[in-house]
Order: structure tokens, then C-alpha cells, then sequence
């Protein structure tokens, strides 16, 4: 910098004097390390982790309602087929997917997120990561899970289910299967993407065999398991083990 672009103070002094003003927090170099702080704590955590699967679901659900007692038996199968369980940690589904987890002695993983109106991580994860930002706790999701498995859930479910499926289509994961559970819940939501958006060219009929649908727990799980086993084949083969396997569609009519 050269003529009135030259600071007047050095930068040791701004790092030095106490009296200056606060406002450095909050500018975006300072969300920078914030960030980057953010990614390693969370590779740091699950870096260790083992075959995992993410979970998704409505934080509004209430236990004693299907989807809560279905996200317990979701969490419980998930660990006895030797995954570990990774959601958002929250209340609802995703209380109940830890909770099943946690009880039949596999790995619950929690990753919560600032939010102003919930608070804290559900008591049945055993291992935790709070976030600030919604996109370096959406790469932990992806990062460390081999598949995405969702029970019926709103916006935020939405948005997890879609990443995902965007993710896979433009192949920047592969060997990565989703499910989505509850065949009337979604069922709509996939009349409306293939008699609306396929039908105007937005997407091809190849997308819709990105994601499975089945009201089968035991089926979902199978498809999780069979995904892993064809990993396996791969690496010993000498292939690649991000390749994965190609499973018949359980759609919804």
C-alpha cells in the first residue's frame, strides 16, 4: 500500500492493544477460523468412527407416535448390522434413532446445530459436535456416513434428503444409497417430482433410482448393508471402494 493507503497503525498493534474496539469478532476473516475451527473439530471426532449411517427425521415427533417408535427400531437394527448412527441430534426421530442405537450397544453419534429455538444435544448420543454453520455440519453428514436413511421430517429433512440426492446425481459421492421411509408420507412428494418434474424435462427417469422408498425397516437396512458388502468386494478386488452397488427401487406408486 503506498500514499493515503498506508494504515496508520501496524498490525502487532492492533493485535496488542486491548483498547481497541471488539468489532473484529464479527468480520468475515474472524468466521474464517471460526469455520475452519469447525471442520476440525468435527474430523477429529469422527475421524475414528467405522461404517456409519446419517438419520434424518422431524425433530416434532413425540414418542409414543409411529415415526419415534420407528426411529428406535431404525437405530437398533442400524447398530446390530454394525453401523454406527449419526444425526442431528436433536430431539424427535433423531432422538430416536440415537436412543435405539445407544440401547443395543452400538454407536451414537449427535450433530447439533445453533439454533434459537433448540438447545443442546438428546441424551442417548455418546459421542457430540455442536455447529454454528449449517454447511460444515452438512459435509460431517456426508463425510463419515456410507448411506442416508430419512423418517418423515419438514424443511430441514427436506433439504438433507435433497443435498444428498444432489450430491449423488453429479457424482460427487458414489456407492451412497438413500432411503426414505413411509411410503404415504413421501409417496406424494414423488407422484409431484415424476408426473410434474420429469414430465417437463427437469430431471431424467434415471434420478428418480438415486433414492428408494419402503415402509420396511429390516429393508432399509438391507440395502445400507448390501451397499457396504459390495464396498468390500470392490477394495478386495483391488477396485475402487467408493463404487457402489446397483439396488432395484423400492418406489411408492
Amino acid at each position: 500500500m503506498r500514499r493515503g493507503q498506508v494504515e496508520a497503525q501496524t498490525t502487532d498493534q492492533r493485535l496488542l492493544d486491548s483498547r481497541n474496539p471488539s468489532e473484529w469478532v464479527h468480520t468475515d476473516p474472524w468466521r474464517v477460523l471460526r469455520i475452519q475451527a469447525e471442520f476440525v473439530e468435527g474430523f477429529g471426532a469422527l475421524a475414528e468412527l467405522g461404517p456409519a449411517i446419517s438419520v434424518f427425521g422431524s425433530a416434532r415427533s413425540e414418542p409414543g407416535q409411529p415415526d419415534y417408535e420407528q426411529g428406535i427400531q431404525l437405530g437398533g437394527a442400524l447398530a446390530r448390522a454394525g453401523f454406527g448412527v449419526i444425526t442431528g441430534g436433536g430431539p424427535g426421530a433423531m432422538e430416536a434413532a440415537n436412543k435405539g442405537a445407544s440401547e443395543t450397544g452400538g454407536v451414537s453419534v449427535g450433530l447439533g446445530i445453533e439454533l434459537p429455538f433448540e438447545s443442546g444435544l438428546n441424551e442417548w448420543v455418546d459421542i457430540g459436535v455442536n455447529f454454528r454453520y449449517f454447511f460444515a455440519r452438512k459435509t460431517m453428514f456426508v463425510k463419515y456416513a456410507q448411506g442416508f436413511i430419512s423418517l418423515p421430517g419438514g424443511f430441514g429433512t427436506f433439504d438433507e434428503i435433497f443435498e444428498a440426492i444432489t450430491l449423488v446425481q453429479t457424482q460427487k459421492v458414489t456407492s451412497f444409497p438413500i432411503v426414505l421411509l413411509g411410503t404415504s408420507y413421501w409417496g406424494g412428494l414423488l407422484d409431484w417430482v415424476r408426473d410434474v418434474v420429469m414430465a417437463e424435462g427437469k430431471v431424467s427417469s434415471k434420478d428418480l433410482d438415486l433414492f428408494q422408498v419402503t415402509d420396511d425397516v429390516d429393508a432399509a437396512v438391507a440395502i445400507m448393508v448390501e451397499a457396504r458388502a459390495e464396498r468390500d468386494r470392490r477394495w478386495a478386488g483391488g477396485g475402487r471402494s467408493d463404487v457402489g452397488p446397483e439396488v432395484e427401487p423400492h418406489r411408492a406408486e
